[in-house]
């Protein structure tokens, strides 16, 4: 037991202080490591880390090695205090696996959330944009908005005026807008400004009374779901309430029966 505490102790001391090339030997096993790697991690990091230079193979080490470290670490302490048998090393991998995954999933929660932010936030900002339209073109109400466009979307309106103002009168500009922002519906509405901006004068009318229409209808949704997440949110406390105070009343009868069967 001893020996392998101390086998276990050097490999530590070793990968925390680099003495070995772990990066080189990990390197060396990438292609079987990529196996384990999520099919939309690179996405995932593309989204959080835009416009940076990634080495995804590098980050995907990362997370492995702390895996394996943080393994070790727990199989070190159950040695160390003789705890150690074949359930606790089963428990010493799971911890390993949850570190390992745990910059998955950190990734996949800002994903979702980014996702939320755009989805509550896109039907108001088209609002203000449907104002706008009725008073200038299509490329010029979408130039005009990004100063009062919420901040998540001023990027991508720069990518998408800067297009425009190129040259490029294809569809193409909104549909990669709508390709970096795939919230409810955002295809939809991108080819109606599309149209609208094609439209004659004779028929823009008829156009922004449909835009307007759909606008109003993502609106009603965000409203909806904005108060289905709060009817949610206070179902969950309620719940969390009841437990907390079942679990204490629970806990006092037994501490009290306890109490009484020691008398």
């Amino acid at each position: 037991m001893e020996f392998i505490i101390v086998i276990i102790a050097v490999i530590i001391i070793i990968v925390y202080n680099n003495i070995i090339d772990t990066k080189g030997f990990l390197s060396d096993v990438n292609p079987f490591l990529r196996r384990f790697m999520e099919k939309d991690y690179e996405f995932l990091l593309r989204i959080k880390y835009k416009g940076k230079d990634l080495d995804i193979n590098a980050l995907f080490t990362r997370r492995i090695r702390d895996g394996i470290l943080i393994t070790l670490v727990l199989i070190f302490m159950l040695l160390i205090t003789g705890n150690f048998n074949y359930m606790w090393l089963m428990a010493s991998c799971i911890g390993g696996f949850l570190v390992f995954k745990s910059g998955y999933t950190k990734l996949k929660s800002y994903y979702k959330a980014r996702l939320h932010t755009m989805d509550s936030m896109l039907p108001y900002y088209l609002k203000s944009l449907e104002i706008l339209v009725q008073h200038y073109t299509v490329p010029v109400a979408l130039s005009r908005s990004i100063d009062t466009a919420p901040e998540i979307f001023r990027p991508g309106l720069k990518k998408l005026i800067a297009k425009i103002d190129e040259g490029d009168s294809s569809i193409q500009p909104y549909i990669d807008f709508a390709n970096e922002y795939p919230v409810r519906d955002s295809m939809r509405m991108m080819r109606l400004l599309y149209r609208l901006g094609l439209g004659s004068n004779q028929d823009k009318h008829e156009q922004i009374m449909m835009f307007s229409k759909t606008v109003s209808n993502l609106q009603n949704k965000a409203r909806e779901q904005k108060y289905k997440e709060r009817l949610e949110a206070m179902e969950k406390r309620t719940m969390v309430m009841l437990f907390t105070t079942g679990g204490g009343v629970l806990l006092v009868l037994f501490m009290s029966m306890t109490v009484m069967m020691g008398i």
